[in-house]
């Protein structure tokens, strides 16, 4: 037992130094901004031309007859809202100012800002709406910014944005954090098991708001410290908090964390983790380059965590996402050499039609996948 203890204090002392046996990547070929550029116009294209008519992304469409339990409509309501969320503060990033992908946005914020008020927790055990609060937050905080001199909205989104911190309040779990599944009570307070990566997307969203409106302190705290208490020595992170006692199942060992650790680490130096080094995020940006493939195997597999360590494709643009977010924390003269191997990484997976999709979620994949793709790619802009 205390060899054990040593070598896991050992380790831990390591946050500050590169991490033994961590592959790293070559120096990658510079990407050309034209070739950035033109990917990144079809995806704009793409999400424009796939806009619904009442002006949100995505559908319940294309069951596939394997799709995750959601039951209606509460439940495709959240998927929709996460997924227009996406895709707002996608056009609102790096849509430029063209005409129709102005009227694209704005038809997007007015449909968030009828729509997340009247948005509510599935069914007792699925709490999507979580997904749809958090995204939702990063949406609203980006619609603030649009148009300075417009009081009258920007109070609008600042009341949506109280309100969506007290729906986030009302349905984290007990013990902090949020989960999208509640197997264990189904109580109005969630006993979830917090899950990693959606702590770390919505501590994320809510760093990027609290310069409009503060989010409430304690909920913040209570997602940090849950988040933290899922952070392995190695900077892995466990799936969720309810596989604490089996650390080295495969998807809580690095290549099944490779998906998350971007996003956890982002989130927490966020919040002010002093441990999330930039060696930190280096080590964790060189796991991703170079052993990509994990990641990669899973994509467009059509069955949640049917992969190698149990990875679910739904986690390659979001992991990657995440990158694009540890990059910016970085110091800049480090930034180029991710942002190239970055961009190599996506472009080759863009589809003849413009878009970008990892998993088949109904007719969701290809909004959220392209949003996510088009904000990662924006983060590889010299």
């Amino acid at each position: 037992m205390r060899r054990v203890i040593l070598a896991t204090a050992a380790l831990a002392g390591l946050a500050a130094d590169p991490l033994p046996n961590v592959p790293r990547p070559k120096e990658p070929a510079q990407v050309s901004p034209g070739d950035l550029n033109s990917a990144m116009d079809r995806g704009v294209q793409f999400l424009v031309k796939n806009q619904n008519a009442d002006g949100s992304w995505g559908t319940p469409e294309r069951t596939k007859a394997l799709n995750i339990m959601a039951d209606p409509p509460g439940s495709h309501n959240a998927f929709r809202s996460g997924c227009t969320a996406l895709t707002v503060a996608a056009l609102i990033e790096t849509g430029g100012q063209s005409e129709e992908v102005i009227k694209a946005i704005e038809r997007g914020e007015e449909w968030l800002l009828e729509n997340l008020p009247k948005l509510k927790r599935g069914t007792q055990v699925e709490l999507y709406n979580v997904w749809g609060h958090g995204y939702g937050v990063l949406a609203l905080a980006r619609m603030h910014g649009r148009k300075p001199d417009d009081a009258a909205r920007k109070a609008r989104i600042e009341a949506c944005l109280k309100e969506q911190y007290e729906r986030l309040d009302r349905f984290a779990s007990v013990d902090g954090g949020w989960g999208y599944y509640d197997f264990d009570i189904g109580a109005a307070r969630p006993a979830a098991s917090s899950t990693s990566f959606v702590n770390a997307a919505v501590l994320c969203a809510l760093h990027e708001a609290k310069g409009i409106v503060a989010p409430p302190e304690k909920m913040v705290k209570k997602a940090f410290d849950a988040t933290k208490r899922q952070q392995k020595p190695d900077f892995t992170y466990l799936y969720g908090e309810y596989l604490k006692w089996q650390p080295h199942m495969d998807i809580n060992l690095p290549a099944g964390s490779l998906g998350r650790s971007q996003a956890c680490n982002a989130a927490l130096r966020f919040w002010g983790d002093t441990k999330v080094t930039d060696q930190v995020m280096i080590d964790w940006l060189d796991r991703l380059v170079v052993r990509n493939g994990w990641l990669d195997m899973g994509r467009k597999r059509p069955v949640p965590h049917e992969s190698h360590a149990k990875v679910a494709g739904y986690f390659y643009y979001f992991g990657h996402y995440y990158a694009g977010q540890c990059i910016r924390q970085i110091a800049p003269e480090k930034r180029a050499f991710y942002q190239d191997h970055l961009a190599k990484i996506m472009l080759p997976h863009q589809e003849t039609d413009g878009s970008w999709w990892d998993y088949p979620l109904y007719n969701y994949h290809q909004s959220y996948g392209t949003a996510y793709a088009l904000m990662t790619l924006n983060a590889c802009r010299r």
